[in-house]
């Protein structure tokens, strides 16, 4: 197999394959200076009774063929994409950027697989998407819980399905995302890349819609007792990145994530013995296996507020470590306020 391109990150090239041929057109019998004509030129074609003239027109620039009526044409349209995307990855011709992101695998495969997640198994509702901007860069910060973090991968459906201009998220992911065999190769053709602050103020110059969330594993391996209580927000550290960039800070609060895997429990001495950073116990896991890493069927909203500006602040202001704090403590407090509020107005955990 293979191996990938790596392009520059704002390579905007055509990532379609080959042109398909020109459609063939067919010519008189005779040929040149036959009774097609002396020039070479296409002869009539004649429809025979009680049939249709058939279209032999050459097929559009680009090779695309125009639209077909019927539920056959569209399943063989499918299909004939399907096999195009499987010979491209087979072939090795697909683009990926300096971060490992793979836009095409993620719109075709990784999107159409957390859609149904979202759309029908959390029924995420959005609101205030239109505070992200349609164009350059933007710092989105969410409160972080769930135990398992899906609430990211939700939050990246959100974005690129419900923004008009369809924009990608690129999550902050921790160092444990990257260590872990299989998960470390799908988050990178994802688009998260590692949550240090050179990664993000890259991702932001460059126009990208860029996604952390400071509370870490202390927000997602939380107590169930102490849900929607946000955890400290670090140093401030995504404040200074946006700072540095002039990105927006846009708040984002996420309810109905706390409750998938209500956590009563934590074992420490399997988490040590694993690596990991807690081993969560609920109440159906470990004791009913597998089946206990389902997560509950809840009712998830997610809002975007107003935006932040930093573009207004001097260069000097991203070492400032005040401005870092009040900024910090206001993104916060606005994500804290927005959950209460969206917790006051939700009917129930499940509808």
């Amino acid at each position: 197999m293979a191996d990938a391109k790596v392009i520059p990150f704002d390579d905007d090239r055509s990532r379609s394959g080959s042109a398909s041929r020109p459609a063939r057109r067919r010519t008189g019998a005779g040929g040149p200076g036959g009774s097609g004509g002396g020039d070479g030129a296409t002869a009539p074609v004649s429809a025979l009774p009680g049939a249709e003239v058939p279209d032999l027109s050459p097929a559009p620039e680009g090779g695309e063929l125009p639209p077909e009526g019927g539920e056959g044409g569209g399943w063989e349209r499918r299909i004939a994409g399907g096999l195009a995307f499987l010979r491209r990855r087979v072939t090795g011709d697909y683009d990926v950027d300096e971060f490992g992101y793979d836009k095409e695998l993620t719109d075709q495969v990784l999107m159409s697989l957390l859609r149904p997640l979202a759309d029908k198994y959390f029924r995420v509702e959005v609101k205030g998407i239109e505070n992200i901007p349609s164009d350059g860069g933007a710092l989105i910060v969410a409160n972080h819980s769930g135990t398992l973090p899906l609430d990211g991968l939700m939050l990246q459906v959100a974005v690129h399905d419900n923004h008009p201009a369809e924009r990608h998220l690129r999550l902050l992911a921790a160092d444990l995302v990257f260590h872990l065999p299989v998960v470390n190769e799908l988050a990178r053709k994802a688009g998260h890349t590692l949550a240090c602050a050179e990664d993000a103020q890259r991702l932001l110059e460059r126009g990208e819609i860029v996604g952390v969330m400071p509370e870490g594993f202390k927000g997602i391996g939380k107590p169930f007792g102490e849900r929607y209580k946000l955890q400290r927000f670090g140093r401030g550290g995504f404040v200074s990145t946006a700072l540095r960039a002039g990105a927006p800070i846009v708040p984002c609060s996420i309810v109905g994530a706390e409750e998938i895997y209500p956590m009563i429990g934590n074992a420490k001495t399997v988490a040590r013995l694993l690596g990991f950073p807690y081993f969560p116990i609920t109440p159906t896991f470990p004791w009913l296996g597998p089946l206990g890493a389902v997560p509950l069927p809840t009712k998830w909203t997610i809002q975007f507020g107003e935006p932040i500006p930093t573009d207004g602040y001097p260069p000097e202001a991203a070492e400032d470590p005040m401005l870092m704090f009040n900024l910090t403590d206001q993104v916060r407090e606005q994500i804290q306020h927005t959950l209460y509020r969206l917790l006051v107005q939700r009917r129930s955990v499940f509808f």
